[in-house]
């Protein structure tokens, strides 16, 4: 029997668990769709990010069985999540009256490297201009092996949408 009195150890926190919990705050993304690890560096202008590729992740079970490769389009989400963070930093979260981020624009991205499962790879997203509600951007994915992406983007809140839109 155990004694009532006996402390049980605690497990040290894990800082990558408390990064994914504060990215949760500033962002509506959710497992098994959150593409985003941690934040390395920040300012009012750019993010940089990490997102370690999960050996597990279903859409390998697709995309390509026997020789898995991390689809583009998950590359470019990982990307505008970064970019949906740096937004709501700068503006102190999304509001309910903000709606959430959502791509009005994604133009010449260049794919230069293939990411493979348990991949780690590491992103900047710079704002290039600020038009109204609009959000103009420009992420860098790299990876141990080099360079990975380069895609120009644009990010407006859905009730900004709604707004311009009169609905």
């Amino acid at each position: 029997m155990s004694d009532s009195n006996e402390l049980t150890p605690m497990a040290p926190p894990d800082p990558l668990a408390e990064q994914r919990r504060e990215i949760e705050e500033l962002i509506p993304h959710r497992e098994p769709f959150l593409f985003l690890d941690e934040i390395l560096e920040r300012s009012p202008e750019s993010i940089a990010v990490a997102w370690t590729v999960p050996a597990e992740a279903d859409f390998f079970r697709g995309h390509y069985p026997g020789q898995p490769v991390t689809p583009g389009v998950i590359l470019c989400e990982h990307c505008l999540q970064a970019g949906a963070l740096l937004v709501s930093i700068a503006m102190g979260g999304f509001k309910p009256e903000d709606g959430v981020p959502v791509l009005s624009k994604l133009t010449s991205a260049r794919f230069r490297k293939m990411v493979l499962p348990g991949e780690r790879v590491e992103s900047e997203v710079t704002v290039t201009e600020r038009i109204g509600a609009a959000w103009y951007m420009t992420a860098r994915v790299r990876s141990d092996s080099g360079k990975v992406l380069r895609v120009e983007f644009v990010l407006t809140a859905t009730a900004a949408i709604a707004k311009s839109t009169g609905s």
